[in-house]
């Protein structure tokens, strides 16, 4: 594989300066700790572990084996760590940490989330989903998703709870403007759907869905009713940091089994035609176009799509 180019190389060099100078790593102790940025990963890989080996650690850590040894060692004389034999290899021991290690890493975990906390205090709220989004790219790109996967829960989707709504109209009138900059008629449309879906919710044909992640909200999607025959799938959302991830796609499945089940003969949805994302899911679970208009609307000239989806015809 070629080089990449001088620059290219530079501008990655040029943010590992920043981003280990803002969190804070080039200090002699890490938050203000007497252990180092490796020893303090060590012992949070130690705390969240089921079973843990020392070879688990120097593989999946990318750490030398010598180094790794003479750290648990160090850890043990401070009663940090205790280890057992296991029983399919007498020859590795199985490592935990004792109660005092985690009462040693339970402050530095607290510091690490308020620093960070405080980092992101500096990036405005509008631009945190685009930060995220970054990361998570960067996080991709470079083979880190496994481990990150790993550290996640599931992702769930739950029917709204008060609040829900809120945030529904909150996340499409940033995101949307942001990214499509669509004006606070988009906003208004939206906050018009959540009301009314909430005065006339019908919870033997209607549905909210929130994707949500260790507390964290993902994204969203409505299936209202239209008629006794009809429904209507409504405000498909994915957060920027939670695209790739094949949720977009979840969130209409689930909309399409609860309709079948429910008896509607038929979804309808509408869109726009520059939404590539979100027609590409909905193509993808069988929906078709059926109309097309242009309009003015959300400070822009637009392609409206109406896309249906026949029930009698799949599944």
């Amino acid at each position: 594989m070629p080089q990449p180019p001088a620059a290219t190389l530079d501008a990655v060099r040029r943010f590992n300066r920043l981003y280990t100078r803002r969190i804070g790593v080039l200090q002699e102790g890490l938050l203000g700790s007497p252990f180092s940025l490796t020893e303090v990963r060590v012992l949070y890989e130690l705390a969240h572990r089921k079973r843990t080996v020392a070879t688990d650690l120097v593989r999946e850590l990318g750490l030398d084996a010598g180094y790794v040894s003479r750290m648990l060692r160090g850890f043990q004389r401070r009663r940090l760590i205790a280890r057992t034999r296991t029983e399919e290899d007498a020859r590795q021991s199985l490592i935990v940490l004792t109660p005092a290690g985690r009462k040693a890493l339970a402050p530095l975990e607290q510091k690490s989330r308020t620093e960070v906390a405080v980092l992101l205090g500096g990036v405005p709220e509008a631009a945190r989903p685009r930060l995220l989004a970054a990361m998570s790219t960067i996080e991709e790109l470079l083979g880190g998703g496994g481990g990150a996967a790993e550290e996640r829960g599931a992702v769930v989707l739950r029917q709204h709870q008060p609040g829900d709504i809120g945030w529904v109209v909150h996340r499409h009138g940033a995101l949307y403007s942001g990214e499509r900059g669509y004006d606070a008629e988009f906003e208004a449309l939206v906050a018009q759907i959540g009301a009314d879906f909430l005065r006339r919710f019908d919870p033997q044909g209607e549905r909210c869905w929130m994707a949500e992640r260790d507390g964290e909200i993902l994204g969203s999607v409505f299936l209202v009713r239209r008629s006794k025959t009809v429904a209507q799938l409504r405000l498909l959302l994915v957060e920027p940091a939670a695209r790739g991830l094949g949720l977009g796609r979840k969130l209409v499945e689930e909309c399409v089994r609860f309709a079948r089940q429910k008896g509607y003969r038929k979804i309808v949805l509408w869109t726009q035609n520059d939404l590539d994302a979100a027609r590409h899911v909905y193509r993808q679970a069988g929906f078709r176009v059926t109309e097309e208009k242009k309009h003015h609307s959300f400070g822009h000239d637009l392609v409206a799509e109406t896309w249906e989806l026949d029930l009698r015809k799949t599944g």
